[in-house]
C-alpha cells in the first residue's frame, strides 16, 4: 500500500500551459475514486484569434490577468476554503515557458503560504491519467494524445511508468488542422472549421496517406498539409464546393492514417504491457472531438476487440482538473516536487525513449 492511500485528498490544480488559464479542485477518495468539486476555464481565445494563433506572450500576460480570479471563482464553486487543501498541483510542462512559469510560480506560493504539499505534473501524464478519474480505469492500457500541440501513441503501464510506441515526426495532429484551416482561409481554432466544412463537401481529391504500413507507428503530416496547400493553389479561387471538398478529403485522409497507426500500435501492445493485459484505447486531447475521427476509432478498436474510453470534451482540452487529478494521484503514492521544480518547455513522459528521425520537438 502507498504512503498516504488511507485518506482522501482535496488538490488545488493549476493549468497555464498553453491559451487557458485554469483552476480546479478535485478530491481523491482513500478507495482510489475521485470527483471534481470545480473546474474553471478562462479562455484566450478572443486575444489570439486575430493572429491565427497562440502569442506566447499575449498568453503569459493574460495568465498574470486571469489566474488569481480563476483559483478564487473555483474555491468559491467548490465550497472549500484554501485552508482545506492538502496540496497543489501545477502544470509544469511541457508547454509554453512563459505561461508554465506564472502558474508554477502561483501554485508554490500557495503550498508555501498554506504549508502544503507541491506537485509539478506533467501535462501530457494529467491526460494519461485522466481515465482514472473519469472511468477508475486500472492499469495497463494504451493511450492515442492527440492535440495541438501532441501526437502520440503510449502505454500506460502505472504513474510515472510509460512507454512510447509513436510520435509525430513534425506537426501534431491539432496543428495540422490549424495549419489547413488557415491556408484554406477559416477561422481560428482550425478544427472546428475543418470539421464543419467538411461536412459538406465529397472526399474525392486525392491526398497522401504518409507513413500509411510503416512498421514503427509514427505520424508525420506536414507532406499532407502540403499536399493540400498544392490542390488548394490548383483550383483557387476557391469556390465554397471546393473548401469543402478539400476539407472533406484532407479529414478522410488523417482517419484513414490515424486507423492505420492505431492498428500497427495494436499489434505492438500486449508485447509491451505485458501478456494477456487488458485491451483498452483511451483517446484523449481536443482532436478527439472531431466526430468523423471518433467513429474511425470506435470500427478500429471494435475491429480489434479493443474497448474504446474518451474522457468527456471538457477533460480532453486543457483544464486544471486532470492537473489536481494527477497530483492527487501523485500524492497518494508520496509523491511530491521540491519548490525549486523548474517549469520545462520540453517534458517528455518517456525520456529513455529512442528518438524517432525527425521527432521530439512537441515534447
Amino acid at each position: 500500500m502507498h504512503p498516504d492511500t488511507a485518506r482522501a485528498h482535496i488538490l488545488l490544480g493549476i493549468e497555464t500551459s498553453c491559451d487557458e488559464t485554469a483552476a480546479a479542485l478535485v478530491r481523491r477518495e482513500a478507495d482510489g475514486s475521485g470527483r471534481i468539486l470545480s473546474s474553471v476555464v478562462r479562455s484566450q481565445l478572443d486575444l489570439h484569434k486575430a493572429y491565427g494563433g497562440v502569442v506566447p506572450e499575449i498568453a503569459a500576460r493574460a495568465h498574470v490577468d486571469l489566474l488569481d480570479a480563476a483559483i478564487l471563482q473555483a474555491l468559491e464553486e467548490a465550497k472549500i476554503k484554501l485552508d482545506q487543501v492538502d496540496g497543489v498541483a501545477a502544470a509544469a510542462g511541457p508547454g509554453l515557458i512563459g505561461g508554465l512559469i506564472v502558474g508554477v510560480t502561483t501554485a508554490k506560493a500557495v503550498a508555501l503560504g498554506r504549508g502544503v504539499p507541491f506537485i509539478a505534473v506533467n501535462h501530457l501524464e494529467a491526460h494519461a491519467l485522466t481515465p482514472g478519474l473519469t472511468h477508475r480505469l486500472a492499469f495497463p492500457y494504451l493511450l492515442l494524445l492527440v492535440s495541438g500541440g501532441h501526437t502520440q501513441l503510449l502505454v500506460i503501464k502505472d504513474v510515472g511508468v510509460y512507454e512510447r510506441l509513436g510520435t509525430t515526426l513534425d506537426d501534431a495532429l491539432g496543428e495540422a488542422f490549424d495549419k489547413a484551416a488557415k491556408l484554406l482561409g477559416l477561422g481560428y481554432p482550425g478544427g472546428p472549421e475543418v470539421e464543419r466544412l467538411a461536412a459538406k463537401g465529397r472526399p474525392t481529391i486525392k491526398l497522401p496517406r504518409p507513413m500509411v504500413g510503416r512498421e514503427e507507428p509514427h505520424f508525420s503530416l506536414a507532406g499532407l498539409k502540403t499536399a493540400l496547400r498544392h490542390e488548394a493553389e490548383a483550383r483557387a479561387p476557391l469556390s465554397e464546393q471546393d473548401a469543402a471538398d478539400l476539407c472533406a478529403s484532407f479529414q478522410e485522409a488523417v482517419a484513414e492514417i490515424l486507423s492505420d497507426r492505431v492498428t500497427r500500435a495494436f499489434e505492438l501492445y500486449e508485447r509491451h504491457a505485458g501478456r494477456g493485459a487488458q485491451r483498452i484505447l483511451v483517446v484523449s486531447g481536443g482532436v478527439a472531438a472531431n466526430r468523423r475521427l471518433r467513429s474511425t476509432l470506435e470500427a478500429t478498436a471494435r475491429k480489434h476487440i479493443f474497448r474504446l474510453v474518451v474522457p468527456p470534451p471538457e477533460l480532453c482540452t486543457d483544464n486544471a482538473a486532470m492537473i489536481a487529478w494527477a497530483g492527487a494521484v501523485r500524492l497518494s503514492r508520496g509523491l511530491a516536487d521540491e519548490l525549486s521544480a523548474p517549469a520545462r518547455a520540453r517534458w517528455p513522459l518517456d525520456p529513455d525513449a529512442p528518438p524517432a528521425i525527425g521527432a521530439g520537438v512537441k515534447a
